[in-house]
């Protein structure tokens, strides 16, 4: 690898960046990604605060609806040197998701949510296959249509666009697999139910869900899959203390039905394959590596087992880790200081031979103060470079 001066490496562009880190190569310095997809965004009410903080005057718009996240304005984006960008989806020329009054609205899916005054979130109020259902309830649902022309309408000229005239990573986000969709479908408790008792109910319904998915997977990919850098689907297997389910149950029901979904990704795009989950993972993470995960996001930190040395150590030369910055404790209640010393660890733990995005844990939520926000990325570019070990830093 070519260096300049003093043990540095060249500055790269912001893809080529990127591409080195997930390809566990070190670039000049580690990669930072900010609203390049859902879960790697900020809450509307902190993005109001760091906007005005930066004295930035824009409209804000949302990116997802119910988790209340927004739209990066590109001069954020570009203050603090943000390596990503992301690829947006069109709306669909037909949906059942509408508003149902002030505070309500049924998704796409079925699904009612609702943002009771005072709130930062819409919640699950409805899911539309609860309680007691047949095969027949799942197989004369409503489906939402995967081949609605208005999702891919314009999607390659704006993919060709950002490739023309940028040199940032294009991220676009497919749908999550099947695990939260057939949650919100069912209902949580149904759905655990279904997972302890009524298998041939959970693979109709995951099945159903995963078909319409790999389908519009196909007619995005068909129109960007020559163009993207990195693919996002999320689907949370994780909780605070493990998995959210056994492991024999994830082995049974879930896993290969993951393999279908991300083998079916890999055949239509050489673009890396980030999953998004949430929580403990650390005990299937060689069965993600397995069935094709290449990124990881977005380490959850806090929860059980997820320490980054030993995350690194296990898996480090397999799988490339995204996120990793701390929003349960030290984003929200932590100094600026406390930030830095968040940044420089997971870059130490992390960071070594490449392999590495630097972003929060999940969204950045909204009592983040817009100091901690650019004290990340600051200490990012700051303390990120590949010049000999990262060590010298700790």
């Amino acid at each position: 690898m070519e260096s300049h001066g003093e043990g540095f490496i060249k500055r790269v562009s912001h893809r080529e960046r990127i591409l080195r880190a997930l390809n566990h190569c070190p670039p000049d310095r580690v990669p930072l990604d900010f609203g390049s997809h859902p879960n790697a965004s900020i809450h509307i009410k902190a993005y109001e605060r760091l906007k005005s903080y930066l004295g930035i005057h824009a409209e804000t718009h949302l990116m997802h609806r119910w988790m209340q996240v927004a739209v990066i304005d590109e001069r954020i984006l570009r203050y603090f040197d943000i390596d990503t960008r992301r690829l947006p989806l069109g709306n669909r020329d037909k949906s059942i998701e509408r508003d149902l009054d002030e505070f309500t609205y049924i998704d796409q899916w079925g699904v009612i949510r609702t943002k009771p005054p005072g709130t930062d979130y819409y919640e699950l109020k409805e899911s539309p296959l609860t309680g007691e259902i047949s095969l027949s309830d799942i197989m004369h649902h409503n489906w939402p249509d995967p081949l609605d022309l208005g999702i891919t309408r314009g999607l390659r000229e704006r993919a060709l666009e950002l490739r023309q005239t940028t040199d940032f990573a294009i991220v676009v986000t497919v749908p999550s697999g099947f695990i939260h969709y057939t949650q919100f479908i069912r209902g949580f408790w149904d759905w655990y139910l279904d997972c302890a008792s009524d298998h041939r109910l959970f693979e109709a319904l995951a099945d159903a869900v995963l078909d319409i998915n790999i389908a519009l997977v196909w007619e995005i990919m068909r129109e960007v899959g020559d163009l993207i850098d990195v693919v996002v689907t999320a689907d949370d297997i994780g909780e605070q203390r493990g998995t959210i389910v056994s492991p024999s149950t994830y082995l049974k029901l879930i896993k290969p039905r993951q393999k279908r979904y991300f083998d079916e990704i890999h055949d239509l795009t050489d673009a890396k394959l980030l999953f998004h989950t949430c929580g403990s993972v650390f005990d299937i993470l060689m069965d993600l590596i397995e069935i094709g995960v290449d990124v990881l996001n977005p380490v959850q930190v806090s929860a059980n087992k997820m320490d980054t040395t030993t995350l690194k150590s296990m898996a480090g030369d397999q799988l490339a880790f995204w996120g990793a910055i701390d929003t349960q404790k030290v984003l929200p209640y932590g100094s600026s200081e406390d930030v830095q010393l968040e940044v420089i660890r997971r870059i130490v733990d992390l960071g070594e031979r490449g392999g590495y995005v630097l972003s929060s844990v999940h969204n950045i939520q909204p009592e983040v103060p817009p100091e901690n926000v650019c004290a990340m990325f600051e200490a990012g570019r700051q303390f990120g470079t590949y010049k000999g070990q990262f060590h010298e830093h700790a």
